[in-house]
């Protein structure tokens, strides 16, 4: 989580939200992604989509069974949805988001019965300083609004 804090904090010097995302393989990050959606222009240019593309790249497949997904947000519904595409074993997320997640937020897309996969969740890790990078980040933008 601390290498996702790391990526969440380069997200926001970049004037984007402040997610980090890695994904792991046997202890061993293997994809790197901090939200790059207003500087790529994309609007799937999530934390969790470019590491999950990486880490696919890094082991020629795009299965990811034995790998874990460490992210300081719950992932959206479209993250959620490539976590259980790429068949990723577990997501670990640090902050909830209740109105927009999708790890059991909004909806658990994570562990969906009627998927072809289910997600392993551990959630709340580092909570309090993925939290506080969000918080901090958008009372900035809205005192410069």
């Amino acid at each position: 989580m601390c290498e996702a804090l790391r990526l969440a904090t380069k997200a926001a010097a970049a004037e984007e939200v402040p997610i980090g995302a890695v994904v792991a393989k046997n202890g061993r990050i293997i994809g790197r992604g901090y939200n790059q959606v207003e500087t790529l222009k994309d609007p799937t240019a999530h934390a969790e989509i470019l590491a999950i593309t990486q880490a696919a790249a890094a082991v020629r497949d795009w299965r990811l069974t034995d790998c874990d997904l460490v992210v300081t947000k719950e992932p959206c519904p479209m993250c959620a949805g490539a976590a259980v595409h790429a068949r990723v074993r577990r997501v670990v997320f640090g902050c909830a988001d209740p109105r927009a997640g999708g790890g059991g937020g909004l909806v658990n897309l994570l562990q969906n019965p009627k998927l072809n996969h289910q997600c392993e969740i551990s959630s709340g890790v580092l909570a309090d300083e993925c939290a506080h990078l969000l918080q901090d980040f958008f009372q900035k933008r809205r005192a410069t609004s």
